[in-house]
C-alpha cells in the first residue's frame, strides 16, 4: 500500500505527496500528459524531440545537469506513446533545487534556434542507431504501421521518419510546447521523508505562479477492427530469422487488462512458461521467445516474438506458436497455473513499491491515467482474474484475423 495525499493548485497542476521515511532521498516525478499519440502525422517524434529539449536549460538554468549533480542528485525523462515523464532523486534537503529546475522549465524552457539544432542533432543520431542500423531495429515501424490504421499508435515514439524531426522548425516546437507543456496538464508527485503539508507548501511556493493554458480536449479516431490478417515478411541482414506476431488488446482501464498481462506470463514469462518450455526447450525451435503486452492507454497490442534457430522455417514457427496459442484457447488452465503467476505478478508488485523513485513515477503515471489509487488496487484486480476470463479473451485475442505479423528473413 502506498499512501499519498494529493491536491490541486489554482493553476490546475495535480501534487501528490508520499511520506517515507526509511530513505534519506526524495524523489521528485513530473508527468505530462503528452506523447507520441498527441502528434501530428506530418510532424512525428515530437513529444521525445521535446523530452531531449527540456534539458537543454531554461530561463534561470543555462545546465539542468549541472545543478542537480551540485545538490547530490540525478536526473532522467523518458517518453512513450501516452505521457512524458521527468524524474529527479536527491537528499532530500535539497528538495527545493528539484523543484526549482522543473518549474523554471515548466514555465521557460530554452527553446531556441541554438538548443534546437543541438538536440535535434542527438535525436537524428539516436534514430539512425536504434532504428536504422540496428539489426530488427525498424520492427516497431512495421508493426506499428501495420497494425493501426488511423490511431496514431501507427507510429513509434522516436517518429515515423527521421525527415519529421530532421525538419522540425523553431515555430514547430514552440507551438508544441505551448500546446502540452503546462501545469493543467501535469502531475507532479514527492516522494520521500517529507510531510505532506510541507510537500504541498513547497509546491505551491516553486508552481503556483506559472500560469495554465487552454488546454485541448484529446479527440483521437478509434481504431476500427480488424479482420483480416496482415503480413509484413522482409529478407535482411539480420542475424537469424525473427517472427513478430501482434493481436490487438483492450486499453489500460479496460476490466480484462490484468487477465491480458497475466495470459502473456502464462505464455512467456520464466523457464516453466509455455512458449520457453514447448517451443525453445523441448522442440529447440527458437533461440529466444517472449509475449507481452503493449500497456498503452488506448487500446494496444498483445506481441509474441521469436528469434528462429537455424533450419527453422517461417512456416514451422508459425504453426508452433499457434498450437500453442489454440492450446489455451481450447483447454481450461489448471488453477495452480495461474495462481502461480498472480503470485508472480504480486510479488512484483510489491518489488517495485521498496524503491521511492518507482512508486513517485508510478503514482505520476496513474494520476495521468485518470486514478491514483488505482496503483493500490493492482494486487487486487490480478488476483480477481479467473480461469474462466483467460479463457475468454484468449478466444478474443488470438484469432488469425486479429493478427499482424512481421517477419525478418535472413539475407544470405
Amino acid at each position: 500500500m502506498v499512501n499519498f495525499q494529493r491536491k490541486i493548485l489554482d493553476n490546475g497542476l495535480r501534487v501528490l505527496v508520499h511520506e517515507d521515511f526509511s530513505t534519506p532521498l526524495c524523489a521528485v516525478n513530473i508527468v505530462y500528459d503528452v506523447g507520441a499519440r498527441d502528434e501530428s502525422p506530418e510532424k512525428t517524434g515530437f513529444a521525445h524531440l521535446f523530452e531531449h529539449l527540456m534539458f537543454g536549460g531554461s530561463a534561470n538554468v543555462p545546465d539542468f545537469d549541472d545543478e542537480i549533480q551540485k545538490a547530490g542528485g540525478d536526473s532522467n525523462a523518458f517518453t512513450n506513446n501516452d505521457l512524458t515523464n521527468f524524474y529527479d532523486i536527491l537528499p532530500v534537503e535539497n528538495i527545493e533545487t528539484a523543484l526549482w529546475l522543473e518549474s523554471d522549465r515548466m514555465l521557460n524552457p530554452n527553446l531556441g534556434q541554438e538548443s534546437l539544432d543541438v538536440q535535434r542533432k542527438v535525436v537524428v543520431e539516436e534514430f539512425k542507431e536504434t532504428c536504422l542500423s540496428q539489426p530488427y531495429g525498424d520492427v516497431w515501424h512495421r508493426m506499428a504501421d501495420l497494425a493501426y490504421q488511423v490511431h496514431p499508435y501507427r507510429w513509434p515514439t522516436i517518429g515515423k521518419d527521421i525527415s519529421h524531426i530532421e525538419n522540425a522548425k523553431l515555430e514547430d516546437v514552440q507551438e508544441f510546447f505551448k500546446e502540452y507543456y503546462a501545469p493543467n496538464n501535469a502531475a507532479l508527485v514527492i516522494a520521500g521523508p517529507i510531510k505532506a503539508d510541507k510537500g504541498f507548501m513547497l509546491a505551491e511556493k516553486w508552481f503556483a505562479s506559472i500560469p495554465a493554458n487552454n488546454k485541448l480536449k484529446r479527440q483521437l479516431p478509434i481504431e476500427p477492427v480488424q479482420t483480416i490478417r496482415k503480413e509484413n515478411v522482409k529478407e535482411e541482414p539480420v542475424p537469424i530469422d525473427a517472427l513478430y506476431m501482434g493481436f490487438h488488446m483492450p486499453d489500460r482501464l479496460h476490466p480484462d487488462y490484468y487477465a491480458y498481462d497475466l495470459l502473456s506470463d502464462i505464455l512467456a514469462n520464466g523457464q516453466s512458461s509455455r512458449l520457453y518450455r514447448n517451443l525453445l526447450k523441448e522442440q529447440e525451435l527458437f533461440s529466444s521467445i517472449d509475449a507481452f503486452i503493449t500497456g498503452s492507454f488506448d487500446p494496444g497490442l498483445f506481441v509474441v516474438e521469436g528469434k528462429l534457430n537455424n533450419g527453422v522455417t517461417k512456416e514451422i514457427a508459425e504453426a508452433a506458436i499457434w498450437k500453442e496459442l489454440e492450446l489455451i484457447k481450447n483447454e481450461i488452465i489448471a488453477p495452480i497455473e495461474l495462481e502461480k503467476y498472480k503470485n508472480k505478478a504480486e510479488s512484483s508488485l510489491v518489488f517495485s513499491e521498496s524503491n521511492i523513485l518507482n512508486k513517485a513515477i508510478s503514482l505520476a503515471q496513474f494520476e495521468i491515467l485518470g486514478d491514483a489509487e488505482l496503483m493500490n488496487r493492482e494486487a487486487e484486480e490480478y488476483q480477481k482474474v479467473s480461469i474462466e476470463q483467460i479463457h475468454r479473451i484468449a478466444n478474443e485475442c488470438f484469432a488469425e484475423e486479429n493478427c499482424t505479423e512481421i517477419f525478418y528473413k535472413k539475407k544470405n
